[in-house]
Formats: structure tokens, C-alpha cells, sequence
């Protein structure tokens, strides 16, 4: 799967809150100024011929929604950054945001409890 370019992630997160939205209504989420029509047109055509959203047409315009679901790209950005800056290990990652105090007590506990859920299963 490739990556998104900032533009394009902007415009998949309004997706994949949406589920589905025609041009128009992707470029109202936007703040303003609101980019041109045409600009978020171009590039959600980019998407589709990456494979990150599909159509339904309506005439002549188009109504879009995700094919890739956030989970999905979620994952793949969170373990390149795993591999890029902590050497592969989700263990470092979480060192580094506990010693940076970005990572309570309490959210390390909710982590263990998660883990050893999962390996209950």
C-alpha cells in the first residue's frame, strides 16, 4: 500500500469520517479557505487510481467512499514509524513516550491488560 501525501490523508480522513461524500461536500469540511473544487476532484481521482476509494456514479458526478479502512493505513503508517525510529520495536516506541512523559501510569496498565487479554485468547 502506498503513502499518502498530506493533501491526500486530509481528504481520506474527511472519507473515512463521512463513509461516503460527493466533491462538494469533501471541500465544505475543509477549513477555510477552502481548497478549489476542481483541486480535491483531481486528487480523489488520484486516490481511486491508487486503490483507496471507489464510486458510485450519479449522472455525471460521483459519489465516493474509502476502500482502504483507516485501521488498515493506521497500521502501516504506525509500523513504519516503528521501523524508521525504533528499530522495529513497539517496546522502544513505548520507552521513548513513557521517559517523554506522553504516557501515563495508567495507560501503560490499560496496555498490559490489553496484552494479556489478547494472549488469553
Amino acid at each position: 500500500m502506498q503513502k499518502l501525501a498530506p493533501r491526500e490523508e486530509e481528504i481520506m480522513l474527511i472519507l473515512w469520517r463521512l463513509e461516503k461524500a460527493f466533491v462538494k461536500e469533501i471541500v465544505e469540511e475543509f477549513p477555510e479557505p477552502k481548497p478549489h473544487y476542481n483541486s480535491i476532484s483531481t486528487m480523489v481521482r488520484i486516490l481511486e487510481d491508487k486503490g483507496f476509494v471507489g464510486h458510485r456514479a450519479f449522472g455525471r458526478t460521483h459519489q465516493y467512499y474509502p476502500i482502504i479502512t483507516q485501521d488498515a493505513y493506521t497500521n502501516l503508517e504506525v509500523e513504519d514509524v516503528v521501523g524508521k525510529y525504533f528499530d522495529s520495536s513497539f517496546s522502544k516506541m513505548i520507552s521513548h513516550f513513557a521517559k517523554k512523559e506522553k504516557v501515563s501510569s495508567g495507560e501503560l496498565e490499560e496496555i498490559l491488560r490489553m496484552i494479556k487479554k489478547r494472549e488469553e485468547k
